[in-house]
């Protein structure tokens, strides 16, 4: 059990001392940067998708 006490000791010591944490700026920004390429990655699976979907279509009336 003593292994486990020292244990938490070591990481609370470690997030509260050594561990530099972003300010809510900083923070923002990089939840808006996420967001935008997120968004950004997403419309181009779409348009991907979109363009496969409409390729196998013309396919299909071509065959059937």
């Amino acid at each position: 059990m003593a292994g486990f006490a020292e244990y938490v000791k070591e990481s609370y010591i470690e997030l509260t001392q050594k561990v530099t944490w972003p300010t809510w700026s900083e923070l923002q920004n990089s939840a808006v940067i996420t967001l935008v390429a997120s968004l950004i990655i997403a419309l181009i699976i779409l348009a991907m998708d979109e363009s496969a979907g409409n390729l196998l279509k013309l396919m299909y009336k071509s065959f059937a």
